[in-house]
């Protein structure tokens, strides 16, 4: 079965940086674009990121363009997210997802890694 697990998050000083990792399996992974989404505490959850299947275009929020950088290591599985210079307002639980098809059936998510950024 599909399964994202998502890690490297923790607490972190305004300007500081983080990378977030989300290893993937059960799906052939570097057939599938791959996303980052967050969540506030008392907010919808937000797109963050995305990257297509094979690393070549990818897209951010207008928020954290030129902070963060999503890649993928499609031999290792994996999707990152570097984010640096970190504002508080960066902090929420980070998602990594994926759609191996239409429709919500095939729509997976990970647990979520938690972000803090505070003095």
């Amino acid at each position: 079965q599909v399964q994202l697990v998502e890690s490297g998050g923790g607490l972190v000083q305004p300007g500081g940086s983080l990378r977030l990792s989300c290893a993937a399996s059960g799906f052939t992974f570097r057939g599938y674009a791959m996303m980052w989404y967050r969540q506030a505490p008392g907010k919808e959850r937000e797109w963050v990121a995305s990257i297509t299947s094979v690393g070549a275009t990818t897209n951010y929020l207008d928020s954290v363009k030129g902070r963060f950088t999503i890649t993928r290591d499609n031999d290792e599985n994996t999707l990152y997210l570097q984010m640096n210079s970190l504002k508080p307002e960066d902090t929420a639980v980070y998602y990594c997802k994926t759609n191996t098809g239409p429709g919500p059936a095939n729509e997976y998510w990970g647990q979520g890694t938690q972000v803090t950024v505070s003095s």
